[in-house]
């Protein structure tokens, strides 16, 4: 534990280097150049899309094992949070654009879509790597797994369990965390390259500001709640999270940044058995900060559009959101993509609104990927508080067992 803190310092600092210099770099770098980082990207997030279900199942699944006949009941209060979390953000969101967007926007109108793919660096050479399962998948695995270890004793495979959740951990500090500074500097310098993904921030800019304050604001009420029912400081509890929010900046990916939260949400006083579940849970079903990026952008079409959004609509639409969206957990812009049916079908969304919802989304995805992952943090320090008592320690009780 001791190596925590100059482990969270180190990261933040890297990552901040890696931002800094990718946008700097996208100025003058050659195109030659620029695609042996992007090469390395592809190759880089074609691995992590085949170890995150692998991580997933190998870290909730010893950890709700290890929370013995309890385990059901603290994965119902988690995901409780988790949806309560994100349908707030939402009506955050919907109550922001209906005091702010008559002032913010005034008369504008609706923009031209523009494709920020078009145009975008292709790697020299990729390679597949399909992952053995998919995310829900693991997810799902997992729960039953440890739900059933925990009423039918196996402590062999309960070990073993340990065992694999161990040799996961190495890959991730020996292999993972020192290469995602550079996969964050490559996704900067791609981005600051294609000139599509200029013109649609500056063509949403008063949103996007509106976006990230809005994300500032609930990153705040989370942690004051958190801080107070956890008898924690909210406001170092939230600077030690700010490794996970550096890197979910960079990777606009909730799980591939799983092992920075793990690492930031103990140095918060989570203990590990918490951490072990609630982190890897919360990165496929808390969508906080999605939630409020989508709800804002598709009010501000709207408006633009002159559609009237009642508050039954937006209530609805939230709702349902909150649940879409953990169709595509953890992958970049799979909120969004998740969200394009509810967008036409509740919103009454036509093609080209749908397009430019996209696009204005991918554009800044990596904002509300941070406020998730931050937010994970305060979940876990709440259902740490009342959890840590009353969970048995499993890898205790075998330990005297063994003595």
């Amino acid at each position: 534990m001791s190596s925590t803190p100059r482990f969270t310092q180190s990261l933040l600092f890297r990552v901040i280097v890696a931002i800094i210099l990718g946008v700097i770099c996208s100025f003058f770098f050659p195109e030659w150049l620029a695609k042996v980082f992007v090469t390395f990207n592809g190759l880089f997030g074609n691995f992590l899309g085949f170890f995150i279900p692998v991580l997933i199942f190998a870290l909730i699944t010893p950890a709700i094992a290890s929370l013995g006949k309890g385990a059901g009941k603290w994965l119902g209060i988690t995901t409780g949070i988790a949806y309560g979390s994100t349908i707030f953000s939402g009506l955050l969101a919907y109550g922001a654009s209906q005091a702010l967007y008559p002032w913010l926007l005034g008369s504008d109108q609706t923009a031209k879509s523009v494709d920020i793919e078009k145009g975008a660096l292709e790697g020299f050479f990729s390679v597949e790597m399909p992952p053995p399962f998919e995310v829900m998948t693991a997810l799902l695995l997992a729960f039953c797994v440890g739900l059933a270890m925990t009423a039918v004793k196996s402590d062999s495979l309960y070990r073993a369990s340990e065992q694999l959740r161990d040799v996961i951990m190495k890959v991730i500090s020996s292999f993972i965390i020192p290469l995602l500074p550079i996969y964050i500097f490559g996704m900067f310098l791609a981005m600051g390259m294609n000139g599509n993904l200029t013109a649609t921030l500056s063509m949403f800019f008063k949103v996007l500001v509106l976006a990230i304050i809005g994300t500032v604001v609930l990153l705040a009420i989370q942690f004051a709640i958190a801080g107070a029912v956890a008898g924690r400081n909210p406001l170092t509890s939230l600077k030690n999270m700010m490794p996970a929010y550096a890197t979910a900046l960079g990777t606009s990916s909730s799980a591939a940044t799983i092992p920075v939260t793990y690492k930031s949400a103990l140095q918060n006083g989570v203990t590990e058995k918490v951490a072990g579940f609630t982190v890897p849970l919360c990165a496929t079903i808390h969508l906080a900060g999605s939630m409020m990026k989508i709800s804002l952008f598709a009010f501000a079409i709207m408006y633009m559009s002159s559609q009237p959004v009642s508050f039954g609509m937006a209530v609805g639409f939230i709702l349902m959101l909150g649940v879409t969206m953990i169709a595509a957990p953890g992958v970049p812009g799979g909120a969004i993509m998740a969200a394009v049916g509810l967008l036409s079908s509740m919103l009454g969304f036509n093609e080209e609104q749908v397009a430019l919802m996209i696009a204005a989304y991918i554009a800044i995805d990596s904002f509300g990927t941070a406020c998730n992952v931050t937010g994970d943090g305060a979940i876990a320090m709440v259902v740490n508080r009342f959890a840590k008592g009353a969970i048995v320690d499993r890898s205790a009780e075998l330990e005297a067992e063994v003595n």
